[in-house]
């Protein structure tokens, strides 16, 4: 799910291909196309030239941006001079928002948020897990907007748990 960037060793890039946490191609484009609109600062910008600077396949970035305008993250402009923008503050829109828009919850299990489980007998335990996993996305993807990422500086809480070298094995 998590486009990743190359990977400097074999070793790097044989971790990366370990099952995980998945971000999808369709999240990753969403979170790029949202940080280009981000940096043009309420300017709008074209579908193609958002496909080639971020390097989106434009077809596949037409449905990511009808979402994304379905959800209210973006909204289009229309005319000669039209294209897309941010349809509120970029420093309002959380990464959470982007997925949600194109994906839906941030964890289901087998479709299904947490919340909406039962176990039983010594598996009981599981929901509280997947609650508290569910969280832990939450606690990074809802603090962290598509400004932060425009402008390169991701929250201090974020950039430390990035740091740890535990967060890169």
């Amino acid at each position: 799910m998590l486009m990743l960037r190359k990977l400097a060793t074999p070793a790097a890039a044989a971790r990366a291909t370990m099952p995980g946490m998945r971000i999808t191609a369709r999240e990753d484009y969403a979170i790029r196309a949202a940080v280009e609109l981000a940096a043009a600062e309420g300017a709008t910008v074209k579908r193609e030239q958002i496909a080639e600077r971020q390097g989106i396949p434009a077809p596949f970035l037409e449905n990511i941006l009808l979402d994304l305008r379905r959800n209210e993250v973006v909204e289009a402009i229309r005319g000669p001079d039209g294209g897309f923008r941010l349809a509120r503050p970029a420093n309002e829109i959380a990464v959470a928002d982007v997925i949600r828009a194109v994906s839906g919850p941030l964890a289901t299990v087998r479709g299904q948020r947490p919340t909406a489980l039962d176990y039983s007998g010594s598996a009981e335990s599981l929901q509280e897990l997947w609650i508290a996993l569910r969280a832990n996305i939450r606690s990074v993807l809802e603090t962290v907007t598509v400004a932060d990422i425009a402008a390169g500086r991701l929250p201090a809480r974020v950039r430390k748990i990035a740091a740890s070298p535990e967060a890169w094995q």
